[in-house]
């Protein structure tokens, strides 16, 4: 069995928010000085799905895919780490600057590459932009069934049997092979790797396709391809006021509060 994990490297969800500027005139994200880039952390869980599936198959290869720049090359060392067995990294400067349609168009064109994968998992949305349909996008490329925030996944003869989270509780369903799963955080924390797992991951060689090596016409993916046109980019301005009660005591200052709240027709 052949999976497939795919995998983001996004800026630190834990950085503070007055470190992240934005660039007006081009409508992109300054990047923070000092701040770390992370795997996604809806993709470490995507990852641990699989991982789990292989632990109990058996005979099962896990090849993890990102697209990005070469420092993206982390996250997959990150996802080696924790038991897979391959990497490849999307990169060209074709693929910059493009949306969700691009960037599922690319991962559809890497895993039909790889040839005989039997299943896809993602994580429920990137932990920066939150758009939340490569997956789904990436089955329709691949003209796959696909289950979306997922809690629980296992396989059970010869489907993937998937419980999904829904407004009120979750549901199960059973998806045939091959298949695209996306996996939520309800399903537990990835698993985290020991210190000679990430020496050897370190170790291990990252494959590197660029558009001509998935057949893609550079006009096809990236900024060329996008159908979302982005109009702007902006930090949200917060104002606040404030009033002091006026009162000599603190019942004086209590009937000044009443009578502004009765005059806004709040009480």
């Amino acid at each position: 069995m052949h999976l497939v994990v795919c995998a983001k490297q996004i800026p630190d969800p834990e950085t503070p928010p007055s470190a992240f500027k934005i660039d007006p005139a081009k409508n992109e994200v300054i990047p923070a000085p000092g701040i770390a880039l992370v795997l996604s952390q809806f993709d470490g869980i995507a990852a641990e799905a699989a991982l789990r599936i292989k632990e109990a198959a058996g005979d099962t290869k896990i090849t993890v895919i990102s697209m990005g720049a070469e420092s993206a090359q982390q996250a997959i060392k990150q996802v080696l780490a924790m038991g897979a067995d391959e990497g490849v990294l999307l990169q060209d400067p074709a693929f910059d600057k493009g949306d969700p349609h691009t960037t599922a168009k690319v991962l559809t064109a890497a895993i039909k590459k790889l040839g005989d994968v039997d299943a896809v998992f993602c994580g429920r949305q990137a932990a920066d932009w939150d758009w939340g349909v490569a997956g789904i996008l990436i089955a329709e490329g691949l003209g796959w069934p696909v289950s979306i925030i997922a809690k629980g996944v296992t396989l059970e003869d010869g489907k993937v049997r998937v419980q999904r989270v829904i407004e009120d509780g979750y549901e199960t369903v059973d998806l045939p092979l091959p298949a695209v799963v996306t996996v939520s955080n309800e399903f537990g924390e990835p698993r985290y790797p020991k210190l000679q797992q990430i020496m050897q991951a370190a170790r291990k060689t990252v494959t590197t396709w660029k558009a001509a090596d998935l057949g893609l016409d550079p006009g096809e993916v990236g900024a060329a391809g996008a159908r979302l046109k982005l109009e702007r980019l902006y930090v949200p301005e917060k104002e606040g006021k404030a009033e002091i009660m006026q009162g000599d005591t603190p019942a004086e200052q209590a009937q000044q509060l009443v009578a502004k709240l009765q005059a806004a027709k709040i009480l």
